[in-house]
Order: structure tokens, then sequence, then C-alpha cells
């Protein structure tokens, strides 16, 4: 024997005369939720991207920076994609300007890779 089909009693546990609800009001929480994540992740990544490449940009002969893996130079030559630093007397290096981490002495710009600036 075979179990009697549950759905007379769903039907009979919706209400008569209810109008469906229109499209809007249903990817109401979907929009929501896309704005929030926009908000609180999309927007603050950008910003901060835009203050790196800013950064990177701006580096000029002469500047004390530190690298990304902590090493502290004086910025000797500017190529488009490198930067040649001063690690030492007579030592050189040639590093790219994605490795340049920020200036001496000053907050890092760039957010290392294990958690926030």
């Amino acid at each position: 024997m075979t179990a009697p089909s549950p759905l007379p009693f769903v039907v009979a546990m919706s209400q008569p005369g209810q109008a469906p609800q229109s499209l809007w009001v249903s990817l109401m929480p979907f929009a929501l939720m896309i704005l929030i994540f926009y908000l609180l992740v999309l927007m603050p990544m950008r910003r901060r991207q835009k203050k790196v490449t800013d950064f990177q940009s701006s580096l000029k002969v002469g500047d004390r920076i530190v690298t990304t893996s902590g090493i502290y130079g004086l910025v000797t030559k500017l190529d488009e994609k490198t930067v040649q630093v001063q690690i030492a007397d007579k030592v050189r290096v040639e590093i790219a300007r994605a490795a340049i981490g920020g200036y001496q002495g000053q907050e890092p710009v760039v957010a290392r890779e294990g958690g926030a600036i």
C-alpha cells in the first residue's frame, strides 16, 4: 500500500486569493547582496590598488625604499617595469616595481601576502 500524496495538504495551506510576487520584489534581495558586496569588498580593494599603483609610478631616483621581502635600499635607476636598487656599497640589484613595498620609515603601501597592511 502506498502513502497518500501530501499535495492536497500543501495546496490547502496556501492562502486563497494571494497574488504572485512581482519580479522586482523577488530579485530585490539578490540586488541588495550584490550592492553590499560591492560596497564592502570591491570598493576598498579598488582604492587600495589605486594607491599602490600611484605609489609605484611616483618612484624617483634617490628614494629610500623597502621591498616586500624586507630589503632596504636606495633607488638608483628607473625603467618602465624594473627598478635598480643599491642595497650596499657597490651592490646594486634590479627588481620589479611591484616588489617595492613602501618608503623606509613609513607604513608599507603594498599589502603583505598573508594579511592586511
